[in-house]
């Protein structure tokens, strides 16, 4: 069974939303790394992108596949992981900590209360 922390919330995409104030860090699930297995490497968006719900936010390629990561709310990047560039497999190692994708100024914080809650997201999988 993936690991599905209590206090973040999730999408149907896979993808995961830690509110820190007025900011959100976002980031790929456990269960999303694990499909992917090694992550060889992470695209990432530049810090001051403007971002649509449910727009493309990252590109996360590995061994096995490349996938589209969508942002789970409209916003501003504030911050991209520059560690990811030189080592990707971060996301794998640590998908909830050092393996973050990006922390965005969301336009409307509202929108996080629309995302699945972890009793919900284990249903989904």
């Amino acid at each position: 069974m993936s690991n599905i922390p209590d206090d973040l919330r999730y999408t149907e995409n896979h993808e995961w939303v830690r509110v820190e104030g007025d900011l959100v860090r976002i980031g790929i699930t456990d269960h999303a790394q694990g499909e992917l297995t090694d992550i060889v490497y992470v695209e990432l968006p530049s810090t001051g992108d403007s971002l649509d719900a449910k727009g493309e936010i990252a590109i996360v390629e590995s061994v096995k596949s490349t996938s589209d990561v969508f942002s789970p709310v409209a916003g501003e990047v504030i911050e991209a992981n520059s560690d990811l560039e030189d080592t990707p497999e971060l996301v794998n190692e640590d998908c909830y900590g050092k393996g973050w994708l990006a922390v965005i100024k969301p336009a409307d914080m509202s929108g996080i209360e629309k995302l699945l809650t972890p009793a919900q997201y284990k249903e989904l999988l």
